[in-house]
C-alpha cells in the first residue's frame, strides 16, 4: 500500500517491515544475554516509548518495565544541563537494568542518565537504542545494542517527533524542518 508522506518529509529511511525485523534480532540478542535473570527496562520518555513496546514483545524472558522522563537546558557556554523531570516508579536495586533510548547523539544525556542509574545499585546496567548516530558523538557510552547506525538526518517515526508530531508513523522518515515551515 502506497501512502503519501507528511509535508517536510524527503523520504522513507526504513520501512515498517525492516524496523520490526531488526528489533526482531535485537530482542533475540537481549534474551541470550539476559537469560535465566529477570531484566527490567527502563524508558526514556517520550520518544522511546514506540521502540521499548516492540522491543519488550521480542525479548523471550520476564521482563518489567519502567520510564523516567528528563528536561534538558542550555547553559551559558550552550552545553545541555539534564535534569530527571519523572523518576522511576520503583527501585532498581539488585536489578538487571537495561536502558532503553530512541536515540543516541552527542552522549552526554545518556552518560547522565547511566551514572544516576549506576548510583543506585543496580546488579548491572545496559543500554540499548534504536537509533545511534554516531558521527555526532562527544561523550563515548557503551551501547550494548543497537539497531541501527544513522548519519547525520533530522528523523520522525516510530517515536521521533518534530514538535510533538509523528511519533504515530511506523516508519523512520528523513525530514527536511525548514521544507517543512516553507509549506506552511
Amino acid at each position: 500500500m502506497s501512502r503519501t508522506l507528511p509535508p517536510g518529509v524527503e523520504r522513507v529511511l526504513y520501512t515498517e517491515e525492516q524496523i520490526q525485523q531488526r528489533i526482531q534480532e535485537v530482542g533475540v540478542e537481549i534474551s541470550e544475554r539476559y537469560r535465566g535473570r529477570e531484566l527490567k527496562l527502563v524508558g526514556v520518555l517520550r520518544g522511546s516509548v514506540f521502540f521499548l513496546t516492540a522491543l519488550a514483545r521480542e525479548i523471550d524472558i520476564p521482563v518489567k518495565i519502567d520510564f523516567l522522563s528528563i528536561s534538558s537546558f542550555a547553559n551559558k557556554s550552550g552545553s545541555g544541563l539534564v535534569r530527571i523531570a519523572k523518576d522511576l516508579d520503583e527501585s532498581i536495586e539488585g536489578e538487571d537494568v537495561l536502558l532503553v533510548e530512541d536515540i543516541i547523539d552527542t552522549g552526554f544525556t545518556v552518560r547522565y542518565l547511566l551514572q544516576i542509574l549506576a548510583g543506585r545499585g543496580p546488579n548491572s546496567i545496559g543500554l540499548c537504542t534504536l537509533l545511534d548516530r554516531t558521527s555526532r558523538r562527544i561523550v563515548q557510552v557503551p551501547v550494548d545494542f543497537r539497531c541501527f547506525e544513522i548519519g547525520d538526518h533530522f528523523l520522525i517515526g516510530f517515536g521521533l517527533d518534530y514538535k510533538q508530531l509523528y511519533r504515530e508513523l511506523g516508519y523512520l522518515a528523513v525530514m527536511d524542518p525548514e521544507r517543512l515551515e516553507q509549506a506552511g
